[in-house]
């Protein structure tokens, strides 16, 4: 009995590794498999274009004169969430504006599955933020206890647009963020140019949320999460909220954490920080090395404002909180090349931008990445105190043409191509002249994005195992490589 019992431990023991042999050995046997490219470049008609189908050849030990992409599949880490954009006041008013036929073109270029960029997450403002054309709350002045709430100001533009946008794509993840709570609420009694959260109205401001998300929910949207403040650490001339880790901390941790399990409201995603990349580490070690307020934190999202001053994104830093806190997801939830000019409306160095900061995100653990607006008009706005900024598509209200950017096409290359559950895989180039990201989609295929800012053409190999595909990338271009 002792021998058969042993037989069969054996028997089962080697058919589970021939079958894990075999599922990997087609997985990634790459002898017949080919490789089909997607093009967008600078200076030619190429957008999201498919430009070579090639072979994969034994290539076992590539030459330093090589120029290489080294992808193993392998080597997993984060899982994939999605791509979006925020749908602002600013957005929702420009789509109102848009006729019918274009209104459709619109949507399908975002949220169709065949022909537009897939996007699967949504954000959007709670109270008004810059690209508001008014500045409003949902409460009357003073009303401490919210019975005034009501979001009928966003049945106008934003609620439609956001219920489009469902129908659309309905495995859509929705999330809310603040610029800053009623002014009556605030030490400098203005939703303007920072200020502080009262201590005496932190329980009133926590219910808020939950007000808001209840308020969604009866029209039938609902809220995946959230995240505390919008840039805490700036005192902008629009809208905004100062929160130093320590307050943010104690808020969420003695407050809004509280709340919104009391109220039911424990599943959805608190997101911790919501600013650039330079204090993200000192943020994030304050609130989640804190156990109580750790645990009611899903991620830490970030944005690329950094830069501003002419100096490099820190995406080191998102990299730094990935090995801190590995538990924890990283969404980017706001970026856009800002100082709109209406006569470099076509500037490609914005779509570098985007695929610049999208793969050293995904490469530094980032499971989710949200562009800001998703439509502006002709002069970057509206936005009622001067912001204006560029967006991936414009609508021209004088032609009554929509205007789609380079930073459309780059962020296409992520989003069309990677699918919800996909795990990033190692990838990294020989060369410091090209970018590169790789995914390793549900259904096998493995997608490869890489991308050349120089001035000249580069001759690459893919390389997979021992097999690698010869490949050309033009000068100022992304790549996606489908195998």
């Amino acid at each position: 009995m002792k021998n058969t019992f042993l037989y069969i431990s054996l028997l089962l023991i080697s058919t589970f590794m021939l079958q894990n042999c075999k599922q990997e050995k087609k997985q990634f046997n790459l002898g017949k498999s080919s490789v089909t490219v997607f093009t967008t470049a600078d200076s030619t008609s190429l957008r999201i274009t498919k430009t070579d189908e090639l072979n994969f050849s034994e290539l076992k030990q590539p030459l330093e004169t090589q120029t290489c992409i080294f992808v193993e599949p392998d080597k997993t880490f984060q899982t994939f969430m999605g791509i979006g954009g925020a749908i602002t006041d600013a957005s929702a008013e420009v789509f109102s504006k848009i006729p019918l036929d274009k209104q459709e073109e619109f949507m399908k270029a975002y949220y169709d599955n065949e022909s537009g960029l897939r996007y699967t997450i949504i954000r959007t403002n709670i109270n008004s933020c810059d690209f508001s054309s008014d500045m409003y709350t949902y409460v009357e002045d003073g009303d401490k206890e919210l019975t005034s709430f009501n979001i009928e100001h966003d049945r106008k533009y934003k609620i439609p647009l956001i219920k489009k946008a469902f129908e659309r794509s309905p495995q859509s993840r929705l999330f809310i963020s603040p610029w800053s709570p009623p002014a009556y609420m605030k030490s400098n009694k203005d939703m303007l140019k920072g200020g502080k959260l009262l201590p005496e109205y932190y329980g009133s401001w926590a219910n808020y949320y939950v007000k808001f998300i209840e308020s969604y929910k009866a029209e039938g949207i609902n809220i995946w999460g959230l995240t505390i403040q919008n840039e805490p650490m700036a005192t902008q001339r629009w809208e905004s909220c100062i929160f130093t880790a320590e307050e943010e901390r104690d808020f969420l941790k003695n407050h809004l954490g509280p709340t919104l399990h009391k109220k039911g409201l424990g599943d959805k995603k608190i997101i911790i920080w919501d600013h650039n990349r330079d204090l993200i580490t000192q943020r994030a070690n304050t609130i989640l090395n804190d156990s109580e307020a750790a645990k009611f934190v899903w991620g830490v999202g970030f944005h690329w404002y950094e830069n501003w001053s002419g100096g490099e994104m820190m995406f080191g830093n998102v990299g730094e909180v990935n090995r801190l806190f590995p538990d924890k997801n990283l969404i980017f939830t706001e970026g856009c090349a800002d100082s709109f000019n209406p006569d470099k409306i076509q500037r490609w160095e914005n779509g570098e931008l985007y695929g610049e900061s999208m793969i050293n995100d995904f490469n530094c653990g980032t499971v989710a990445w949200t562009d800001w607006n998703i439509l502006l008009d002709e002069k970057g706005g509206p936005n009622h105190v001067g912001n204006f900024c560029f967006a991936p598509i414009h609508f021209d209200t004088g032609t009554g043409q929509l205007i789609y950017t380079p930073s459309y096409y780059y962020i296409g290359h992520f989003s069309k191509f990677i699918k919800d559950g996909a795990k990033r895989v190692s990838s990294v180039a020989s060369r410091s002249q090209l970018l590169t990201t790789s995914f390793l989609n549900p259904d096998g295929k493995i997608i490869t994005v890489v991308m050349n800012k120089n001035d000249t053409k580069i001759t690459y190999f893919l390389c997979v195992g021992t097999k690698a595909a010869e490949v050309t990338i033009l000068p100022h271009s992304i790549q996606t490589l489908i195998y």
